[in-house]
């Protein structure tokens, strides 16, 4: 090969296939060194060198001015040395340059696998490179293949893989169709660069609202968090940095027509457009919606709340299947139990009753127990004196007194307890099973 013609290939490869031209330096002087190794042994000590200016690929074999040659393929005598070099002297080391072409078919064929390899890793590694910081994004594709239930996504300069857990349900895919879809990871596996795609993550239904809504990329609206059911149902969570726009009215658009875009690029799946709070307890009745709210219990420390609904809204505070209250509870992070008001007083009325039942408790003891969240005689049983002192009306003695009570009558009803029920779940029956009215789509 000609001086120009290394040059104009090292040219034409880097742009071709996006490689630097120091990557496909590197990887000739490797093979050249390698094949001549294959020729002359791997003792020789080869130097290989890219002439830029010159466009020439050079293999120096050096080797050891010596008074007495034992090794020649590593040292040349003194003579010899002052032939190529006038000035060097024993124990110098003398390079001479090497003809190429006299490496043989064997060499070649090593220099060639050694130059395939090596710009197979630099590809892996450009695709690498330019996906990794691309996680996080929407990407079109055509399906190339359906593989095992996954589908291989064709990107153009490399594939993707959709994963059949990463699918929405129900959505079915052929052989070249175009396919739009999340890049949830980008792994560097050894045979190359594996980008894995999802249509069923949350974070895809925030990118898709990223590119349909302005107000969202230019950070005036912000997603504070989503949830989803893939192909079912979804609720995203939406706050405004500007109080003159409403994240919910910006998210919905123009008679519907980003939600719709939204939804149609999902399949028909409904999406909830919840305003954000920063009260946990009104962030979950804005969740919950369009059911509405009649109380609220927090338990901060177990991260819980029993929401209280009228009886007519039980069925749409939870949903079909309790599909409603179990997206509220993912988007929120709270735990959920939904309660009619007509199950809770009755709740309430058996607790006052357990609560009036214990010695030294009248009426107006119990109210004050109440009025502090004491509710039933375990409550009580799991305060501690320190609490109890701080209710009116209520001194260490009596606080003592009180602890003593509620923890005897719990033993008590422990022991009553028939053994065959004894740790089991006494609640209702499961509330999944109510159907859910109403078409949520939208605010």
């Amino acid at each position: 090969m000609i001086m120009s013609d290394i040059t104009r290939v090292i040219e034409q490869v880097s742009r071709d296939r996006g490689i630097d031209k120091e990557v496909l330096v590197r990887t000739l002087e490797e093979a050249l060194g390698s094949a001549a190794r294959k020729k002359f042994g791997t003792k020789v000590d080869i130097e290989v060198r890219y002439d830029e200016e010159r466009g020439e690929i050079e293999v120096f074999q050096f080797k050891d001015v010596v008074e007495k040659v034992t090794e020649p393929d590593l040292e040349i005598d003194l003579e010899e040395g002052r032939k190529l070099d006038a000035g060097c002297q024993v124990g110098d080391s003398i390079g001479t340059k090497m003809d190429t072409t006299t490496f043989g078919r064997i060499a070649a064929q090593s220099a060639k696998q050694v130059i395939i390899q090596k710009m197979k890793d630099a590809e892996r590694d450009v695709i690498y490179e330019s996906f990794i910081n691309r996680k996080g994004e929407i990407i079109n594709g055509i399906v190339q293949r359906i593989d095992k239930r996954d589908i291989i996504v064709n990107l153009g300069r490399t594939e993707a893989i959709l994963p059949v857990r990463e699918q929405i349900p129900k959505e079915t895919y052929r052989r070249g169709d175009r396919i739009r879809a999340y890049i949830l990871d980008v792994l560097h596996e050894s045979r190359g660069p594996q980008i894995i795609l999802s249509r069923s993550h949350p974070q895809f239904l925030v990118a898709l609202f990223n590119t349909e809504v302005p107000e969202i990329s230019e950070d005036i609206v912000g997603i504070v968090a989503a949830a989803r059911e893939p192909g079912s149902r979804a609720k995203i969570a939406v706050t405004s940095n500007d109080s003159d726009i409403d994240p919910v009215g910006a998210c919905v658009g123009m008679k519907g027509t980003r939600v719709q875009s939204v939804v149609h690029e999902l399949k028909g799946e409904k999406i909830d457009i919840i305003p954000w709070r920063t009260d946990p307890a009104k962030f979950v009745c804005n969740a919950l919606a369009p059911a509405e709210i009649s109380r609220v219990v927090i338990d901060e420390a177990n991260r819980s709340m029993e929401v209280i609904v009228p009886d007519e809204y039980l069925s749409v505070a939870i949903g079909k299947r309790g599909q409603n209250v179990r997206l509220a509870s993912k988007l929120t992070g709270w735990s959920i139990d939904v309660r009619s008001e007509t199950t809770y007083n009755e709740a309430m009325r058996t607790s006052y009753a357990s609560l009036m039942g214990l010695p030294g408790i009248g009426a107006s003891t119990a109210d004050a127990l109440y009025e502090q969240g004491f509710y039933s005689i375990e409550e009580l049983a799991n305060a501690s004196v320190e609490e109890l002192v701080q209710i009116k009306g209520i001194s260490d003695k009596k606080a003592q007194t009180l602890l003593e009570s509620a923890n005897q009558a719990l033993e008590a009803l422990d022991e009553d307890m028939p053994e065959e029920t004894a740790g089991q779940d006494t609640s209702e029956g499961p509330a999944d099973e109510v159907e859910d009215p109403g078409d949520a789509t939208g605010p």
